[in-house]
């Protein structure tokens, strides 16, 4: 069965809008919109997803089903590509699929042995996970570059996000129910309640 994937992700700087053809033959990128704009999530995502549908000529009822990456990634950024796909998964009456960020970049330059993906946290942190053969063996889980061997290095390297293709190459199986939508925000988000401040 032939299937067209949205695949969004706003774990990362990264804004990420593609749709991919999954068939028998394996998967083809038909459109893909990128922004890299850590402050713009919410700003960019729609556009981006308009955008990638226009330029491979199709519609929202095209879509037969979403992948999205689910994290680790910061409070605000996360929540904005989750809850679209899990409003567009509803609007559509297609299946939402959540994908682990760092197993989509970790795919995307898997060529065997050790891999360490890390990405930024802000706060002087960094979200990581250790794969071996691209398959997560550690993690995924936050904590200062120093205390996370290689991550400097890692980070040194350049930065890293996920594409759509390897977003949907992370879904083990498109026909299967989907696991559920539950962000990977490993640590608490910065707001408070007034309970919390000791100020209620």
């Amino acid at each position: 069965m032939t299937r067209v994937v949205l695949a969004l992700d706003t774990a990362t700087a990264a804004v990420t809008a593609g749709l991919v053809r999954v068939g028998p033959d394996g998967a083809e990128l038909l459109a893909e919109r990128i922004t890299v704009d850590p402050r713009a999530h919410a700003e960019r995502l729609t556009p981006n997803i308009v955008a990638a549908l226009d330029d491979c000529g199709l519609s929202m009822t095209d879509i037969d089903a979403v992948a999205v990456g689910c994290g680790p990634g910061p409070f605000t950024g996360l929540r904005v590509g989750m809850a679209t796909a899990a409003a567009l998964g509803h609007a559509l009456d297609v299946p939402v699929h959540p994908v682990c960020t760092l197993d989509a970049i970790a795919a995307d330059g898997a060529a065997g042995g050790d891999e360490l993906v890390v990405t930024d946290a802000r706060r002087r942190e960094v979200y990581w996970a250790r794969y071996r053969d691209g398959v997560r063996v550690e993690g995924p889980a936050v904590a200062a570059p120093a205390d996370v061997p290689a991550a400097a290095e890692a980070l040194a390297a350049g930065p890293r996000y996920p594409s759509s293709l390897r977003l949907v190459a992370a879904v083990a199986d498109f026909g299967a129910d989907p696991e559920p939508l539950v962000p990977l925000y490993l640590r608490r988000p910065d707001a408070r309640t007034l309970a919390e401040r000791g100020l209620a």
